[in-house]
Formats: C-alpha cells, structure tokens, sequence
C-alpha cells in the first residue's frame, strides 16, 4: 500500500510540473548593464478573457520572458487574472492591479512570487508613500452604474486595508507631492450614461486622509504623474468625438501656494516618461480626421518649451502605441505596442537617439512597466 501511494504521488507530481506552463524565452541580443537589472511589462489581456500576463526583460542578460507569472506561482488558479491595468515596485514588493479581478496582486519583485493579494473592487491605478499604498478604485461594478470612486489606503508589510475615502467619477492615475495625494478623476461611466465626464482633480491631504479640494482641469482625465520639481502632469482622453486629448502642466500657485493648471499643450498626449528635465510622449489623435494620427516629442519641464516633435525615428512601423518607458539612466526608449488589442503586441527598443535597436513579442495589450533594480532584492 506505501509504495502503491508513492508511486500515485510521484505520478499526480509530474502532471502537475507537466501543466505548469513555462514562459517563451526571446533573445533581443543586447545586455544593457547597469543597476537597474531589469524590466516588468503587465500586459492586459482582453477583458473577460482571463488572459493578463506579466513579462520580463533581463536588461543583463539579453533576454526577454514572455508570460513568467505561471511557472513562478504552479499553484495559483486562474493565473494572474483578468486584466493587467497597473504594475509597480516599492521597496522589495511588485505590486499588480488587476483590474476585472478586483485585486492587487503582491510579489516579491526579485522573482515574482506572489505574496499575497488586497480585495479592491474595480481597482484601477497605485500610487505610494511612506509605507503606504493607495489604490484607487471605480468602486462599482466593471462597465455598471456610476458611482464615485474611492482611493483606498493599505498598509504595505501586511496587506490591510487601513481606510478608503470617496473621490470623484471614475478615478484614474495618481501622484504623490508634499504629502497631498492628487486623483485624476475620468468621468468614463458617467458619460456613457448621459452625465459627462469629470474634469477635477481631487486633493487628498494624507495625513488626515480627507480630501480637501478638487482642480478644475478637463474632462476625462487619465494619466497624472509628479515630477523633479512638484510639478504635475496631466493628459485627458477628451470625448472621443470634437474634443481631443490634451496636455495640461499643473504648478503652485506663488500667493496661495495651491496646485493649479499652468500651461496647455495642444498635442493630444496618451502617455508620458519621465527623465532628469525631459518629458517624453506619444500619442494618438482619435479625433483627427486620419484614422491613425500618432505623434511623439520631449517637453522641456524646467521651460515648458517643446524641444523635439519626434522622439522616435519612425513611429509609422507601430501599430497601437499604447505604453511607453525611457530608462532613467541609458535614455533607451521603450514602447508598447498593443497591435490590433486581439493578439500578441510587440516591445520596441530605442536608444537615446530615437534610432530603432529591436523588437520582441509580448503577451495581448502590453501597456503598464515597471523598472526592478537589482540593489533591492527579497
């Protein structure tokens, strides 16, 4: 009977290595080797699918890991879920917000093995500070009712949730400046149900955690991002249709000291990198009347001037630029490209210059990275 039991045992064991499925190995033939090792990518996946999926590129060894998640964590069901929408790495933890699963996933950012998870419904976008991690959430069911969302506050080392707070419609990306935490509040659902877009930015005072003022911006808010200085960065999808995406630059006011809107730029900007005084972008124009209207530059952030139209050589041999990253230290660029949002999409690789270097496959929709650097490990 013991040996009959080892041997069922040895036998269940290997189907079980036998279904654990391995990532796809690319080699992009170039080592790029300084202290920040490596690079996430959260690829979405269609909606409903389950299909979200993490990737790797080993900026020291060359390689790019299609779909790591799986191997990492045999014993996860359903994988890592439905619909990557946001990866970041604070102190020794990835953290992954996916979305239709109403989850953030923890990981140890060394290797990707899941530490945990946080329950947030809808969660949509993180953002930290001092051991704390905000998540904000459309709080109501995905594609459902509007209702006002929420940032909801957690505690990094144990997963708790410490406390959430209401904000406005359908908040989105977040940034942390002077202890005040700004959401960029879209308005998604509301317009789809006759009430329009938000347009405010909401000013949530972390040590209080209320907030204590909107900002008056424009409507459908969607990236937001704080910079050297405590300036802030915000885009807007518009509405589709007369009112384009647009670039705002928010900065404090001299006399009262509150953040307020500075400067527009009239380029319709989807997504923003930041390094050292140069704001890199690309974007798409869906209101223009030539269906595939990209366009791409550097913002000076210290004189507001456009410095370059062109951050990339040919940004014709993308199909759907949807994500974009510039290494804070070599000024490679980095963009993702979501393809026809069906299939597989691609990682492109630019140096300083613009000039192409490589492409590899990536799992369906790339569109969220994170740098790992190899001094903060597990």
């Amino acid at each position: 009977m013991t040996i009959a039991l080892l041997m069922l045992l040895s036998i269940v064991s290997c189907r079980k290595d036998d279904d654990v499925v391995m990532p796809t190995i690319q080699e992009t033939n170039e080592k790029v080797i300084t202290e920040i090792c490596g690079m996430y990518v959260l690829c979405e996946g269609n909606m409903g699918a389950n299909k979200a999926t993490l990737d790797y590129l080993d900026l020291h060894s060359g390689q790019y890991l299609q779909n790591i998640f799986p191997s990492r964590n045999p014993n996860k069901v359903k994988e890592l879920g439905d619909v990557g929408n946001d990866c970041k790495i604070y102190g020794s933890r990835l953290w992954l917000v996916i979305n239709c699963s109403n989850k953030v996933e923890v990981c140890t950012s060394d290797s990707a093995h899941t530490l945990g998870q946080v329950n947030v419904p809808n969660c949509r976008y993180l953002a930290f500070h001092e051991g704390y991690a905000y998540v904000s959430s459309f709080v109501g069911k995905v594609g459902g009712t509007s209702v006002l969302g929420s940032v909801y506050k957690i505690d990094t080392l144990s997963l708790e949730i410490k406390s959430q707070v209401s904000v406005g419609y359908q908040p989105e990306e977040m940034a942390v400046v002077d202890d005040k935490l700004y959401v960029a509040n879209s308005g998604g659902y509301s317009a789809m149900q006759g009430n329009g877009y938000d347009r405010r930015i909401s000013v949530i005072d972390l040590k209080t955690f209320t907030v204590e003022s909107t900002i008056d911006v424009a409507p459908n808010l969607f990236r937001l991002r704080a910079d050297r200085y405590g300036q802030l960065w915000a885009t807007t999808h518009g509405d589709h249709m007369s009112t384009p995406s647009r670039l705002y630059l928010l900065r404090k006011d001299a006399d009262t000291g509150a953040m307020a809107v500075a400067k527009t730029f009239d380029i319709p900007v989807t997504d923003i990198a930041l390094r050292g005084d140069s704001l890199c972008f690309i974007g798409v124009d869906d209101t223009h009347p030539e269906a595939d209207y990209y366009c791409s530059g550097v913002i000076n952030i210290k004189t507001l001037e456009v410095i370059s139209d062109k951050l990339i050589e040919n940004l014709d041999d993308i199909e759907t630029a949807y994500g974009l990253m510039v290494h804070p230290l070599t000024g490679y660029i980095y963009i993702m490209d979501a393809t026809n949002y069906v299939s597989n999409g691609w990682l492109f690789c630019y140096d300083e210059k613009g000039q192409f270097k490589w492409k590899t496959s990536t799992g369906d929709i790339p569109g969220h990275a994170c740098w790992r650097e190899k001094s903060v490990e597990n």
